[in-house]
């Protein structure tokens, strides 16, 4: 039998976002923080106390504040812009394809408590159209990674690379994936695991997840392989297609609305390079309940053991 991802030891991402910030801090006095008095859900405390002057807090005003993102922008500065990610997306949509799409400005958009991780908090507080929304603007990458490694390394590459993307970040605890010293780069999938019968691909909180499915799989004979597809926009075209050609049927898992995001994202690719039976995992256009994130994933059938079954069906679509 095949043992799970060790899920003992469950990390926070938004620690490593943090204290990868503080140190291109002290590298780099041009790194500011804007937030929408969200200073303890972005755990920018520490920031706080250590660059006083550096951290803008505009209240709950979020359009305000990727404007003000944007100004600083201008100015030279490079912001990290960050709030609940339902209310950065949802309420500041406008100024985000204004002020920072179509402006091409060098704003970081930081998404936090982003997918079901408000969960008690209920519908108002979901961000599960962000992937949608977001991807559908140019000059925006679009970012959702698996662990607190590949976190570190996105807001790195953020932070050197000129012109605004969007980083979603969970709450929810997830297992280290990615190796130490792992490189981000935007459209760049990672193999998490090599497989020739179906693909599953996901990101963020779901990446351990699939993971988990499939090591169940394995058990029962089936060789799966698994994509952590982190950056929803740029898509790696290329891996998609490979997944497709070479395994003949995918599987999508995303902690978002099955309309625009990640599964979206694959299966236009899908479409136009090399058809195969595909399955989108998510929630399927209705407004999340009231619930933990963990238990709301579940529900929406992407508990390992539901994964592996979704995989099964498509498996049989396959032929």
């Amino acid at each position: 039998m095949s043992a799970p991802i060790e899920t003992s030891k469950l990390h926070d991402c938004r620690d490593a976002f943090v204290s990868t910030l503080e140190a291109l801090g002290e590298a780099d006095n041009n790194i500011v923080a804007v937030c929408n008095d969200s200073v303890g859900s972005s755990k920018l405390g520490n920031f706080r106390d250590k660059f006083p002057d550096r951290l803008i807090n505009v209240g709950i005003a979020e359009q305000n504040m990727v404007g003000v993102g944007a100004g600083l922008a201008n100015g030279g500065k490079t912001p990290f812009v960050c709030g609940a990610s339902p209310f950065l997306t949802g309420r500041a949509l406008e100024q985000i394809k204004a002020d920072v799409a179509y402006s091409e400005a060098n704003v970081k958009l930081v998404g936090i408590s982003a997918g079901m991780a408000y969960g008690e908090l209920g519908a108002t507080h979901h961000s599960i159209e962000d992937f949608a929304w977001i991807r559908a603007l140019p000059n925006v990458p679009v970012i959702a990674p698996a662990d607190r490694i590949e976190t570190a390394a996105a807001v790195k590459w953020a932070a050197e690379n000129e012109g605004p993307c969007f980083l979603r970040l969970s709450r929810v605890g997830v297992p280290d994936l990615l190796p130490a010293g792992h490189v981000f780069e935007p459209g760049k999938a990672n193999r998490l695991r090599e497989g020739g019968d179906v693909t599953l691909i996901a990101n963020g909180v779901l990446a351990h997840r699939a993971l988990n499915a499939a090591q169940l799989l394995a058990d029962h004979g089936i060789s799966c392989r698994v994509i952590n597809m982190a950056c929803v926009r740029p898509i790696d075209t290329d891996e998609i297609i490979a997944a497709a050609s070479e395994t003949g049927a995918i599987l999508t898992c995303e902690e978002h609305t099955i309309f625009g995001g990640l599964g979206s994202a694959v299966a236009e690719v899908v479409v136009d390079h090399h058809p195969v039976p595909m399955k989108r995992l998510g929630v399927p256009g209705v407004f999340a309940p009231t619930g933990s994130a963990n238990f709301l994933l579940d529900e929406f059938g992407m508990a390992a053991e539901s994964i592996a079954d979704s995989a099964r069906e498509l498996l049989r679509r396959k032929g």
